[in-house]
């Protein structure tokens, strides 16, 4: 049987009031470290992981790890963050947006300003290095050009409806997108861990998230069925 992500955190986390964070207007800005070049490694299939610099603000310090199938986001991962409940439910709205707005150009999320600007700052950090070394680079543009998106079956269940879209290069899955989900905060929650584990399995043979069991079930039977149709 497989374990079980517990997201019920994220999801307490997600309701506590925003009074109860509660910044001075004095101190609200984000602190950068003395800039220095972000590191970047090519991985197969014309992918480029970037880490970011550490950007130092009040509340902790941000750093993150964004992977490019040539210049499109396929996934982000939080190496430093600050501990503190605003930030646990924020990261993955955050997450969210950029995989659907394939650029730093998202929304703050209330309650979270400082994380959310330091997070944008690293992020657009990383896609402009990443444009530097896909310009050096033609072998990103070739496959990028041969990737290929297959939507997977659309699920109808008892929270909503679940349909995904898999962009793979080669048998590679560089991004999954959700076409349609459940309007659920455990949905919500869920979505980011499920892509990531995608990503990291190459497969649909990935964990449920506790307490989004029905959507987890239905999108990986919607996975499934895109990797199958996978020309």
């Amino acid at each position: 049987m497989k374990r079980a992500i517990p997201v019920v955190v994220l999801s307490i986390a997600g309701l506590v009031p925003v009074w109860l964070y509660q910044p001075s207007a004095a101190t609200s800005t984000v602190q950068a470290t003395t800039p220095a070049p972000s590191t970047s490694s090519s991985g197969t299939s014309g992918t480029n992981v970037v880490k970011t610099t550490t950007i130092d603000t009040e509340k902790g310090p941000v750093q993150l790890q964004v992977t490019f199938a040539g210049t499109k986001i396929t996934a982000v991962k939080m190496l430093q963050q600050p501990n503190h409940p605003q930030t646990t439910a924020a990261v993955p709205k955050l997450i969210a947006e950029t995989l659907e707005a394939q650029s730093a150009d998202i929304d703050t999320v209330s309650g979270a300003t400082i994380t959310s600007d330091a997070y944008k700052e690293s992020l657009q950090a990383a896609i402009d290095d990443n444009a530097k070394t896909a310009s050096a680079s033609p072998s990103a543009s070739a496959s990028e050009a041969s990737s290929q998106t297959v939507d997977g079956s659309a699920l109808s269940t008892e929270k909503g409806p679940v349909q995904v879209q898999v962009t793979f290069a080669g048998t590679k899955i560089t991004a999954v997108k959700m076409l349609q989900q459940p309007n659920h905060p455990q949905t919500t929650a869920a979505v980011p861990v499920l892509v990531a584990e995608t990503l990291e399995a190459q497969s649909a043979d990935i964990d449920t998230v506790s307490g989004a069991t029905i959507t987890s079930d239905a999108y990986k039977e919607s996975l499934q069925a895109a990797i199958d149709a996978r020309g």
